[in-house]
C-alpha cells in the first residue's frame, strides 16, 4: 500500500516538471540563505517583518521568502522532495504531516526546546511523530465560527443574541435549523419555514455551501459531529482505526446533507473550489450564512456593501459547541543546506519575537498566547469582533475543540472520502454506504 503513497509523489514530480515548477531549486545559492516557503498571500508582509528581524539578530544569515497558491504549494513542494528542489523551511500543515514523516524528509526538531506550555493548549503536541520525534514549531491556529450578513438576519428578526445561542440535533435540527430555514427565501419571497416556500427554486439559502467537506468536514459538518461527540479515529493522534461507520457519524451526515434537500443549505452544484467557495456565495448575496475559519475574518470584513458579523457554533447534543481547532506549524526539510541556519530561523518563527510581530497584522492567531493577543488587539482596532474564534479556546467547559485527524495515508484517506462525500451530499448515494468506504481506509491504515 505504500507504493500508492510513492506513485502519487512521482506522479505529481512528473506534472511539475511538463509544468516547469520543479526547474527552478529551492535551496538558495548561498549555504547563508535559507530558504521559507508559504501559501497565504496575505500572510507575506508580516513574515518579510519577520524576516528582517531575524536577520538582524543573525548576522551574515539572510532569508528568502517564496509565496505560492495552495495547489501550486504543495504539488511544487512534493515535486521538490524527490527533485533536490525543496525549501530549507516551509509551513507544514496537519494533512500532509503523517505523510511527510512516514517518508522521512523532515528533520527532527528535538533540539528546539519547544514546550507545550508556552503556545495554545495542543498545538505544539501535534507534530510529534509516532516515533516520538518533533518535526514542527507551532505557527499558528485557527477555529470555526458562523458568518452572517447583518442585514439578512435583521429582515429575517433574529438579532445577535439568538445566533449565538443556536442549538441543533440530528432528529429535527432544533433551533439552528429554524433559523436557516427562516433565512432562505425563494424566488416568490417565501421563507423557507412558510407555507408554499418552493425549494427548487431558492433565491438566498439559509446557509451556504463549502462542498462535501471530504474526510475532515473542517467548514462544513465538522462542528456538528463534534458537538455530538464523534471523533475521527479512534485515539486522538495517529489513530489506525477511521470511524465514519459509526452511528452517531451517520446520523449527523444525514441530517447536515438533507438541509440541501429541503432548500436551506446550497446544493452541491453551486460549489466550485475555485470561483464559488461559501464566502464567494455569501459576498453575492445568494446565501445568509456560512460557517468559515478565522483565516477568512478579513474577507468577509472586506465584502462591499455587506455588514458581516459572527456567532458562535451552535450547541450540540453533548451540551456542548465544538470547532475543528486547527495548527499550522513550520518544518525544516532533510535536504537543508544548512541545517543549523534552517533551525535557528524556525525557533525564531516560534517565538515571540515573530509572533508578536504577525499578530499586529490581524490576520491570523499565532500560536504564543503573546501572539493572539497581539493579533485580537489589532482586529479590534480594525473594529472585528473575534470573540467567536477566541472564545472556544479559553472556554473548554462550554466548547469541545479537536483537531484535524493524524494519521498515515492521509493523502489515501482524502482520495476516497472525497467522492463518497460528494457522492451522499449531491448523487443520491445511501447513507450506509460509509459502512464500505470505512473499511477500504481501515484496511489500508492496518498494512
Amino acid at each position: 500500500m505504500r507504493l500508492r503513497t510513492l506513485t502519487a509523489l512521482s506522479g505529481a514530480l512528473a506534472l511539475s516538471l511538463l509544468t516547469g515548477c520543479a526547474q527552478s531549486s529551492g535551496t538558495g545559492s548561498s549555504r547563508n540563505t535559507v530558504t521559507y516557503w508559504l501559501w497565504d498571500a496575505n500572510q507575506l508582509p508580516a513574515y518579510q517583518a519577520c524576516a528582517k528581524g531575524f536577520e538582524q539578530e543573525n548576522p551574515g544569515l539572510r532569508v528568502k521568502i517564496t509565496q505560492l497558491g495552495w495547489d501550486d504549494y504543495w504539488t511544487k513542494l512534493t515535486a521538490g522532495f524527490i527533485a533536490g528542489t525543496q525549501p530549507d523551511v516551509f509551513t507544514d500543515h496537519i494533512q500532509k504531516f503523517g505523510q511527510f514523516a512516514d517518508l522521512q524528509v523532515l528533520e527532527p526538531l528535538d533540539d528546539l526546546g519547544i514546550k507545550d506550555s508556552d503556545y495554545q493548549p495542543g498545538l505544539a503536541a501535534s507534530w510529534v511523530g509516532q516515533d516520538g520525534h518533533r518535526y514542527g514549531a507551532p505557527k499558528d491556529w485557527d477555529t470555526v465560527a458562523l458568518f452572517y450578513n447583518k442585514k439578512m438576519t435583521d429582515e429575517a428578526g433574529l438579532n445577535a443574541d439568538q445566533l449565538n445561542n443556536l442549538a441543533w440535533n440530528p432528529e429535527d435540527g432544533g433551533t439552528f435549523e429554524k433559523a436557516i430555514a427562516h433565512l432562505t427565501v425563494d424566488k416568490n419571497g417565501k421563507r423557507g419555514d412558510e407555507p408554499g416556500f418552493d425549494k427548487n427554486n431558492v433565491k438566498v439559502y439559509g446557509l451556504a455551501t463549502n462542498g462535501g467537506g471530504e474526510g475532515v468536514g473542517q467548514t462544513q459538518w465538522s462542528p456538528f459531529t463534534g458537538s455530538a461527540g464523534w471523533s475521527y479515529t479512534e485515539k486522538q493522534r495517529w489513530g489506525t482505526k477511521y470511524q465514519y461507520d459509526s452511528e452517531t457519524f451517520k446520523s449527523v451526515i444525514k441530517w447536515y446533507f438533507g438541509l440541501a434537500k429541503k432548500g436551506y443549505l446550497a446544493p452541491m452544484s453551486d460549489y466550485n473550489i475555485q470561483s464559488n467557495q461559501a464566502n464567494t456565495q455569501v459576498a453575492a448575496g445568494k446565501a445568509a450564512t456560512a460557517f468559515d475559519g478565522a483565516w477568512m475574518i478579513s474577507s468577509y470584513k472586506g465584502f462591499k456593501g455587506r455588514d458581516m458579523k459572527t456567532a458562535l457554533t451552535p450547541v450540540g447534543p453533548t451540551g456542548k459547541r465544538a470547532t475543528m481547532m486547527n495548527g499550522l506549524a513550520d518544518s525544516v526539510t532533510k535536504g537543508a543546506r544548512n541545517k543549523e541556519a534552517a533551525k535557528k530561523w524556525v525557533a525564531y518563527l516560534a517565538s515571540d519575537a515573530c509572533q508578536t510581530v504577525v499578530g499586529k497584522y490581524g490576520i491570523v492567531f499565532p500560536a504564543t498566547p503573546a501572539g493572539t493577543e497581539a493579533a485580537a488587539a489589532a482586529y479590534e482596532k480594525q473594529g472585528i469582533d473575534v470573540t467567536a474564534f477566541t472564545r472556544p479556546v479559553n472556554d473548554k467547559k462550554a466548547f469541545r475543540t479537536f483537531s484535524f485527524p493524524i494519521t498515515g495515508y492521509a493523502a489515501d484517506v482524502s482520495a476516497l472520502m472525497k467522492p463518497q462525500m460528494e457522492d451522499i451530499y449531491g448523487g443520491g448515494a445511501p447513507i450506509s454506504s460509509l459502512d464500505k468506504t470505512n473499511d477500504q481506509i481501515n484496511f489500508i491504515l492496518n498494512q
